[in-house]
């Protein structure tokens, strides 16, 4: 049976409706857009992952009495003592102002650090949770928390969930795509699809110690075929697997590895021109940073990538900063001056991220999500030139999608180590995200081994003090 014959006579099958899709004529892709379960105030979200932990003590919670009673004794619950002691007991440790100054901003009169002068600009933007506290001491189960909702067990990633529940505006690309993710602290686990079926994992793009020059989609094409050869190879290929699924009914990875083909053969007219970022005239590529040698030019071609896949159609899209070091990037636990680095690095870009997406329209239905897995300590750590982890009370902040501009919600205790008011866990704020894309975290789930799971598991609640 020739390639012909074999495609006429297997193309009333998924394989046949796939090629149909490419025509223009049906979309068969689990990918597929669908409708919200609830009323939906974003599409999208792009995630500013600040791997290690920033100190919200030193960036974006302001405490006057922390800076008042800098170098005296306190006693702390200090959770990681806790832990390797199996006691509850407090233990003294000496207070540590921020190193850097904060002032007000904008009309809503934010308190920003000077480690921020450019997102600060944007303060009328941005919905701050100072509040936030979550599960997990150690940066690989606080970082499996933030991406999967659990500290230690297989699950999907939260932009696996959402793929799963809304699909991709784009069949021509991914729906869920991240940028320079990390090998370590969870690894492929933070954009993994766990049991939810392999097509909605995410798409990594580079990798944290390389370039973001090289973050794109690597052998995209073959130079040395022609469109004709290209287009005659892949549906022989796709013969040969519809084939093959007659013979595995079910099979949830073999149907993934179909549907990568042929997101694969789309993705090569699609993806070079979206992530080719030579195309942006010189006043955007200098709105985010990217200039030769800049300290800005690595984060900044990630946050603009980032832009660019949203616009296209990216359902997803998580931007790390970080390595892979022993120590991720903000991890300052006996050198807090180095925050200064990493600031410089990410501000000018975030910054630009926000007003590229405003002059664009795209800020009012795109969620920009800025934080790290856990906050840092009040006190100082190891030789007084650092904080430790501090899981139980740290800020983050999202703009756009819906999100209360210029506000401020929630409240650490006077030194900033412990939410008191109005606390937000991490399952909350996954809870509030997905409402805002218009589903339902009690409603979003999946059977898998009798049970049905969600990425809230059975907690979460929508912080709706936080919403528009």
């Amino acid at each position: 049976m020739n390639r012909r014959h074999a495609l006429h006579s297997l193309s009333c099958g998924f394989g046949g409706l796939a090629l149909a899709a490419l025509a223009g004529k049906v979309s068969a892709s689990p990918l597929g857009p669908r409708r919200p379960l609830i009323p939906a105030r974003a599409k999208r979200v792009i995630f500013l992952f600040m791997q290690g932990g920033p100190s919200h003590v030193d960036t974006f919670d302001h405490k006057p009495e922390l800076i008042r009673r800098d170098g005296e004794m306190a006693d702390f619950f200090d959770s990681r003592k806790i832990a390797n002691s199996g006691r509850n007991e407090a233990s003294a440790h000496r207070l540590m102002a921020p190193k850097w100054g904060f002032s007000p901003h904008g009309q809503c009169g934010r308190q920003v650090s000077s480690l921020f002068p450019e997102v600060a600009r944007h303060v009328d933007d941005l919905c701050f949770i100072h509040s936030m506290h979550t599960e997990g001491i150690a940066h690989g189960p606080a970082t499996l928390f933030l991406h999967t909702g659990t500290t230690n067990f297989i699950r999907p990633s939260m932009g696996s969930w959402i793929t799963y529940g809304l699909g991709s505006e784009s069949e021509n690309l991914p729906g869920f795509v991240t940028i320079g993710p990390s090998t370590g602290n969870g690894g492929a686990r933070n954009y993994g699809s766990a049991f939810l079926p392999p097509v909605y994992q995410g798409t990594p793009l580079g990798r944290a110690d390389a370039p973001a020059a090289q973050a794109a989609i690597r052998n995209i094409g073959n130079a040395s075929l022609t469109d004709t050869q290209r287009r005659g190879r892949f549906e022989f290929v796709q013969a040969l697997n519809e084939a093959q699924r007659a013979q595995r009914p079910g099979d949830a990875e073999f149907e993934a590895a179909i549907e990568s083909y042929e997101l694969a053969w789309r993705l090569q007219s699609q993806a070079p021109e979206v992530t080719d970022l030579s195309k942006e005239s010189a006043a955007t590529l200098d709105l985010y940073g990217i200039r030769d040698g800049a300290p800005t030019e690595d984060f900044g071609r990630k946050c603009l990538l980032a832009r660019r896949l949203c616009e296209a159609g990216v359902r997803f899209v998580q931007v790390t900063y970080g390595d892979n070091t022993a120590n991720p990037a903000w991890d300052q636990h006996s050198n807090l001056p180095k925050h200064a680095d990493h600031a410089l690095a990410v501000d000018r870009p975030v910054a630009g991220l926000l007003l590229d997406l405003r002059q664009r329209g795209l800020l009012d239905d795109t969620i920009v999500w800025f934080g790290g897995e856990f906050g840092r300590t009040p006190y100082a750590q190891g030789n007084g030139t650092g904080r430790d982890h501090n899981p139980k009370g740290f800020t983050t902040w999202l703009a756009g999608g819906g999100f209360k501009p210029g506000f401020a919600h929630g409240a650490t205790d006077e030194f900033g180590f412990t939410a008191v008011e109005n606390k937000v866990h991490m399952h909350d704020l996954h809870a509030t995200i997905l409402h805002q894309l218009g589903l339902d975290h009690q409603k979003l789930t999946y059977r898998f081994d009798g049970r049905d799971f969600r990425l809230t598991d059975v907690h979460g609640e929508v912080v709706r003090e936080v919403l528009v």
